[in-house]
């Protein structure tokens, strides 16, 4: 009867502890579509759930990492939803593909034109990423998560390792190695392959219409010759004809 008394408190407990800790489940993250490999190109998803049964989500805030700027961002359309780019003036310019760039986007904010994400529901905003820096494992991005009752959740706590995730933890990127041909290789090899093989086309080509050409200046020749010879045996013919008339 005691241990029984026992387990079933033990039971309560545990069901309390969940429904406290619940939310620091449910809390904004981002997530790649396949790997963000250093270097290169990815598309990220933001993560955002509701974790309130009485307000719906209106707007997310999303501020980009100002330590490891990123010289591409491009978020994809969402329904239902405006999104706003802002970009700052970088303190030192980045250089990508051999072009300076002297700003870079610093938050992207996605505001509800109606009512949101509902109580029970998630919405993923995807942003397409690049370049991703190869000088770190991982990217931070803070976010404010606002809800129409006007609460406002700052997502801004980064994670420290070996420690407990804080309550609020901010959405963090984590890089892997770069690819093995690296960003962009594989296309420009592709593209001095095929002006290799147009060039050696157009070689082939020159080389076809110089044959033809001789060959169509050695009938030409041969044609003339034998027109020569025919003219001189019709002269001949004609002379000969008319010597025996006379005789």
């Amino acid at each position: 009867m005691k241990a029984s008394r026992i387990t079933a408190a033990g039971a309560v407990a545990g069901a309390a502890v969940l429904a406290v800790s619940s939310p620091c489940f449910a809390h904004v993250s981002v997530q790649p579509e396949g790997e963000a490999a250093k270097g290169g190109y990815a598309v990220v998803g933001f993560k955002v759930p509701n974790e309130r049964d009485n307000a719906s989500t209106t707007k997310l805030e999303v501020t980009f990492p100002s330590d490891h700027p990123l010289s591409s961002v491009l978020p994809q359309p969402v329904e239902g939803w405006d999104i706003k780019v802002t970009k700052s003036r970088l303190a030192e310019p980045l250089e990508v593909h051999g072009k300076k760039i002297d700003e870079a986007v610093t938050k992207v904010t996605w505001t509800a034109k109606g009512e949101g994400i509902k109580p029970g529901f998630f919405q993923k905003f995807p942003v397409s990423v690049g370049t991703l820096p190869e000088n770190t494992d991982q990217l931070v991005f803070k976010a404010l998560q606002t809800y129409s009752s006007k609460e406002v959740v700052r997502w801004i706590e980064v994670p420290q390792e070996g420690q407990d995730e804080p309550d609020n933890p901010a959405p963090v990127l984590a890089l892997t190695a770069p690819a093995e041909d690296g960003h962009g290789h594989g296309a420009a090899a592709d593209d001095d392959k095929a002006s290799d093989d147009a060039e050696k086309a157009s070689a082939e080509t020159s080389a076809a219409s110089g044959d033809d050409s001789g060959g169509t200046d050695t009938t030409a020749r041969v044609l003339g010759v034998v027109g020569i010879v025919v003219g001189a045996a019709g002269v001949a013919y004609g002379v000969l004809a008319g010597r025996r008339r006379t005789a």
